[in-house]
């Protein structure tokens, strides 16, 4: 019998591998990505203090206002331009990037060209 691959559990593996040498600090926070089959999350994280410093998604009003689809590239870029802005408003302009596993192809490209556009440095 052939044994399916779980492809979430690999993902997860991959993540749990990555995030033993990045962490997340005061002066820099972790950027972290969330991919789901209808939305894209993004937190900018201190994992010092265990809080989340900023959030976005493609839940937000101003997401949903600007794009009829919330699972596209196009989506992805509104909230990595939205991710940034607010970081800014909070005097965070470097982050560590952590892509959480995926790929960094696609929606998680798009929401991380969008940041940089808009003024975070990773």
């Amino acid at each position: 019998m052939i044994k399916k691959t779980q492809k979430n559990k690999i993902r997860q593996r991959k993540h749990a591998r990555v995030r033993e040498h990045i962490s997340g600090t005061g002066e820099r926070p972790r950027l972290s990505v969330y991919r789901s089959l209808s939305h894209i999350y993004a937190q900018v994280i201190d994992d010092i203090t265990g809080t989340t410093l900023v959030a976005a998604s493609s839940l937000d009003s101003e997401i949903k206002e600007q794009t009829n689809n919330t699972s596209n590239r196009e989506a992805a870029k509104l909230v990595g331009e939205l991710i940034a802005k607010r970081s800014l408003e909070k005097d965070i302009e470097n982050v560590v990037f952590d892509r959480s596993g995926y790929i960094f192809h696609g929606r998680v490209a798009a929401l991380a060209e969008g940041a940089r556009e808009a003024g975070l440095k990773f």
